[in-house]
């Protein structure tokens, strides 16, 4: 098993270097009329990840995901929502360059998925599950993620408007709730309490707060304030509002406990045994720091665009190097090595 992850992770590292070089941004991200993704994903890149099993997919075309390599139990295919997520925004993306009516009808598939796939709690809203464990975190059942909150979010509101149909638009408002609620009350923020609200892509019995997942979180709920004005829906525009500023407020109070002064860490995890300094790869370096450009853009927060340059400052090989040692270590300690 062990000489099994240091192949897998061997052959990461050495795609990584090319990784994320050349990310496509959607140069129109304002208009109510949601059109592109904030980055513009395509279909055949998403599934030729280096290192990553190639995606099944199933009878409707809905791809399902390797489990992790350090998962031992329950190995296997499953339904993953952010890739799903990602996956439709891609086919949205062939849609527009096209305007093929298969591919409409194939993306109108996946937002079909996500109201399927939903679990709606009279408390809680409306949310999503993921199956696959994630043992780094100490999870193995089921977990909500914010991260698969914003990308149902984006996905929905474009099936709405492609097709007026309203209960896209509904369910879509009702996974703006779980983002009002700690972990530990059933939901998918920590450290609000602090003025430091962060989303949480994995939520596990303490924060683990993983950077690029925040970062995209606030794009789902931006999507909602773009596309569902105050005259569709006071409520939720105002609540996706106060949702954004708060995660863009928090963000850039925590980005400083994220620098490590040559690189970025992944995430700020509180779990005990977590290391304290686990490194990002260098494709999520350039991936973080497209972000907080596209943030800039979005609200003009200066320090955003600070940080975004401080980090492409960071991408060169000494820093690459001593960002692995780092790296080999947290591995080490987490047993994935």
């Amino acid at each position: 098993m062990k000489i099994k992850n240091a192949i897998f992770f061997g052959k990461r590292m050495l795609t990584d270097f090319n990784e994320n070089k050349h990310l496509t941004i959607c140069p129109d991200n304002k208009n109510s009329k949601l059109s592109c993704y904030y980055f513009v994903f395509e279909e055949d890149k998403i599934n030729t990840r280096g290192g990553n099993h190639p995606f099944l997919f199933d009878a409707q075309g809905i791809p399902q995901v390797h489990s992790y390599i350090d998962v031992v139990d329950t190995k296997g295919y499953f339904y993953y929502p952010i890739t799903i997520g990602q996956y439709a925004l891609a086919v949205f993306h062939t849609w527009l360059k096209t305007q093929d009516p298969d591919k409409k009808a194939y993306f109108l598939r996946f937002a079909d998925w996500f109201m399927d796939k939903r679990t709606d709690d009279p408390m809680l809203g409306t949310y999503w599950l993921t199956e696959t464990a994630k043992p780094e975190y100490g999870v193995n059942t089921p977990w909500k993620s914010a991260f698969a909150q914003s990308r149902a979010i984006s996905v929905l509101l474009r099936a709405w408007q492609l097709t007026g149909d309203k209960t896209y638009l509904e369910t879509a408002t009702r996974a703006l709730i779980p983002f009002t609620k700690d972990i530990t009350s059933g939901g998918v923020s920590v450290d609000r309490e602090k003025g430091e609200t962060f989303y949480e892509e994995y939520v596990a019995a303490k924060p683990t707060r993983v950077l690029d997942g925040h970062g995209f979180c606030l794009f789902g709920l931006y999507d909602y304030i773009r596309a569902v004005p105050e005259s569709v829906n006071p409520n939720g525009h105002a609540l996706a509002q106060q949702l954004f500023d708060e995660g863009v407020e928090g963000l850039i109070r925590q980005i400083p406990k994220f620098d490590m002064g040559f690189w970025s860490r992944f995430n700020r995890c509180d779990l005990p045994g977590y290391p304290q300094d686990d490194p990002c790869t260098i494709g999520y370096l350039r991936l973080v720091r497209q972000q907080f450009l596209i943030l800039h853009g979005l609200t003009g927060r200066e320090e955003l665009h600070t940080f975004s340059e401080k980090f492409r400052h960071y991408d060169r090989i000494p820093n690459i190097l001593k960002m692995y040692r780092h790296k080999f270590r947290a591995l080490k300690k987490l047993n994935r090595l």
